[in-house]
């Protein structure tokens, strides 16, 4: 066995939908030791330590460790946040003072450099692509995999980590680029899920037409803040006519499983929306900062 798919000791911050879903695959599959550290009060912490395991809807279970905080004197091989940009930056003291070698930050951000702060030889930046669902009682239901979708992280060896644990990621060395630039679309997609919510069967073509001057005005902010677009396909959409990125938006709103997934990113896509805003401060030219705030759901 390489190094890379020994046993390791792992602890994942953030006990949600996808903090659960990774947990599940790398104590269960992986056979790791995993810690998971939820929030303190919260009924997800009741909810694990009442089961002493993530349990998937099936009923199978996969053994965890669970703690309302993260152990700053354990030298974990591995710690992933799964948290939200907007609570991420909370726990970056604590991060900073953990033993931990490597620190994965697992989620969408606008902002990747202030995660430097855990030590630049230490951090590791991702993009999970798992479906996950908590129901009322905490219990898992995962689709891994679907349409051929990849996990992607910038460094191999968490790559090696979640294939053996059958969590399906590719390498993408230029990851808090490709961060940055995937949140008009992050902010995009969920917002038309959120108006597609309300009003229960899709967003109306106003919607999703301020949503894509939304998007072509946060791209122009990337640029403007002296970054290029990445990869391609950002590029593609951005220099795509206004009617059609709101046409996409209007048709992925009216499926059902989507919106529905997607709204539930309703406080993310606010925060990002706002540190887009923020960082129009910086902007070297003039960006559309009212199209940039339009985009922030309701």
């Amino acid at each position: 066995m390489t190094e890379s798919l020994r046993p390791l000791r792992i602890a994942i911050v953030g006990a949600g939908q996808i903090g659960s879903a990774f947990a599940y695959q790398l104590a269960r599959l992986g056979r790791h030791d995993v810690t998971v550290v939820a929030r303190r009060d919260s009924t997800r912490l009741q909810q694990l330590r009442r089961d002493g395991a993530i349990i998937d809807v099936k009923g199978e279970r996969a053994p965890v460790s669970i703690a309302d905080s993260l152990d700053e004197t354990v030298p974990y091989d591995l710690v992933i946040v799964a948290l939200l940009a907007h609570q991420t930056n909370a726990v970056l003291p604590d991060l900073q003072r953990s033993r931990a070698a490597c620190i994965l930050f697992m989620g969408n951000t606008f902002d990747p450099e202030r995660r430097l702060a855990v030590g630049v030889e230490r951090c590791a930046y991702g993009m999970p692509f798992v479906q996950a669902v908590l129901n009322a009682e905490g219990r898992l239901k995962v689709t891994i995999g679907a349409g051929g979708q990849k996990s992607i992280v910038s460094q191999r060896r968490c790559v090696d980590i979640f294939n053996s644990a059958g969590l399906p990621a590719v390498l993408q060395a230029n990851m808090p680029l490709w961060l940055r630039c995937h949140v008009p679309l992050c902010v995009a997609f969920e917002s038309v899920s959120v108006a597609g919510v309300k009003r229960g069967g899709g967003a109306s073509w106003q919607e999703s037409l301020i949503l894509a001057r939304g998007v072509r005005a946060s791209f122009k902010l990337i640029r403007a803040l002296g970054y290029h677009l990445y990869p391609r396909t950002k590029r593609r959409i951005a220099g795509s006519p206004t009617a059609a990125i709101a046409a996409a938006l209007w048709f992925v709103s009216r499926i059902r499983s989507f919106r529905e997934l997607l709204a539930t990113g309703k406080a993310e896509a606010c925060a990002l929306t706002d540190d887009m805003v923020a960082a129009a401060q910086r902007a070297q030219r003039p960006v559309d900062v009212p199209a940039i705030q339009a985009m922030k759901p309701l």
